[in-house]
């Protein structure tokens, strides 16, 4: 028998660390806050009220996803500021290209061993990410799990949860042949394909912060945080009609895009209407990587595409650079013709 009291603590989870995370990351949530919130950070659940006045048939949109691998190097260079946004902007991305307004997130922390530091630091970096998109960080969880992940490591996971009007609902039933696909740069490989990357790191055997691309550091590319494009994509849908959207994610364009055609449609992209981001050029040569493999591993510069009428291309370019995005014609929808076809 064991003489010994046993305690929650002696089996490595610290309940009084938790409890002054979540004292630390109340004024970071509270500087979300948005219209609909009635709960702050502490409660079972959170509670928002949903605009109804501003929507006549209201449809809500749900969204998640994690950060990947990408965390492996955040914790290796100890980068853990700017992790958050990418977690806010891999499901707030995903949930805008439907026409729809984010209005909360909640996430999910879990670590082998509680660092009040590094937890706060992330947590800040997600109510970053809330207030790029808009959006009003609500709640979440923080797990302590021993034994589950080594002591250092921690992983992430995000929900979010918007809203459109029914009518307004962006689908793709629209789009026809002939029809303008804009794209919008992203910052870098955002948050897929760090598997790959981090495998060709270790081919290469020097460490991502000695290597220089240009005017940054590799590590600085690669850990650029994801791009949100809400505001700038509701602003705009608002002035001018958009048949599709698509965020470049994991698949790259090639697995991505058709996922907003129509059934027979196809398209065509040039490849010479953009320049590759430098840290891509780097992978691809590193690593020895195909075209084909890069286009459908890696978002290769592009981070979302938006489908228009040809008619409507120009206005539509002017309008998100009034947003401050730089928007330009990659290609075009075709028809009889399945997936993604390129054109140097």
């Amino acid at each position: 028998m064991n003489d010994k009291h046993l305690t929650y603590r002696s089996a490595g989870v610290n309940i009084d660390a938790g409890d002054s995370l979540v004292q630390r990351i109340k004024p970071v949530a509270a500087r979300t806050h948005r219209a609909g919130v009635l709960t702050g950070l502490g409660g079972f659940g959170g509670l928002f009220e949903l605009p109804t006045d501003k929507y006549s048939n209201p449809v809500l949109v749900s969204g998640t996803d994690g950060v990947g691998t990408k965390l492996k190097l955040a914790i290796a260079h100890g980068l853990h500021d700017s992790i958050g946004i990418d977690l806010v902007a891999m499901c707030v991305n995903d949930i805008v290209v439907t026409g729809a307004e984010p209005l909360f997130f909640l996430d999910y922390y879990a670590t082998g061993h509680l660092d009040t530091d590094i937890a706060a630091s992330v947590i800040n970096g997600i109510a970053d990410g809330c207030e790029l998109a808009g959006t009003a960080l609500i709640g979440g969880e923080t797990a302590e799990m021993p034994g589950m992940y080594n002591e250092s490591d921690y992983d992430l996971a995000g929900f979010a949860v918007g809203i459109v009007e029914k009518a307004d609902i962006i689908d793709g039933t629209g789009i026809k042949p002939g029809d303008v696909l804009l794209g919008l740069p992203s910052s870098g490989p955002h948050s897929n394909g760090y598997s790959l990357i981090r495998k060709i790191l270790n081919t290469v055997g020097e460490d991502a912060a000695t290597i220089q691309l240009d005017d940054t550091s590799l590590i600085s590319s690669l850990m650029n945080p994801t791009r949100i494009y809400v505001k700038s994509l509701l602003a705009l849908i608002k002035e001018l009609p958009v048949l599709a959207m698509a965020h470049i994610t994991g698949g790259g364009i090639t697995e991505n895009l058709p996922r907003v055609l129509p059934e027979g449609l196809g398209a065509d992209i040039c490849l010479s209407s953009w320049t590759l981001p430098a840290v891509f050029d780097w992978l691809q040569e590193s690593g020895n990587i195909e075209r084909t493999e890069m286009l459908r591993t890696f978002n290769c510069g592009i981070g979302m595409i938006i489908c228009v009428k040809p008619e409507n291309s120009a206005q539509t370019i002017a309008t998100l650079k009034q947003q401050g995005e730089l928007a330009f014609e990659i290609g075009q929808v075709v028809s009889n013709h399945q997936g993604v076809s390129y054109t140097a």
